[in-house]
């Protein structure tokens, strides 16, 4: 990309904070509905999202301000249950 950005790039530099942001929404939801034993590696899941959305959070140096976390995110599914958590995450 050379020259002055053009606004679709600025919204391109923003989509992967963005799509951390609604991960770690869902891992939260996962996290509270995820059997026992795969706890830990929803946890580690979380926080790996975590990272990757305060790395992606800095100046993008395409003139894009950093997207904030919404409130909540519609899921793909409903996520009742463990199988469904297990689902959500993968």
């Amino acid at each position: 990309m050379s020259g002055t950005p053009t606004g679709m790039q600025a919204v391109e530099a923003v989509r992967p904070l963005a799509a951390e942001h609604a991960a770690v929404y869902g891992y939260g939801v996962v996290g509270g509905r995820i059997a026992d034993e795969r706890r830990d590696e929803a946890r580690e899941a979380y926080d790996a999202h975590v990272r990757g959305a305060t790395r992606w959070s800095g100046p993008c140096g395409l003139g894009a301000a950093p997207v904030a976390a919404a409130a909540a995110y519609a899921l793909p599914f409903p996520v009742p249950d463990a199988a469904a958590a297990l689902r959500l995450a993968a």
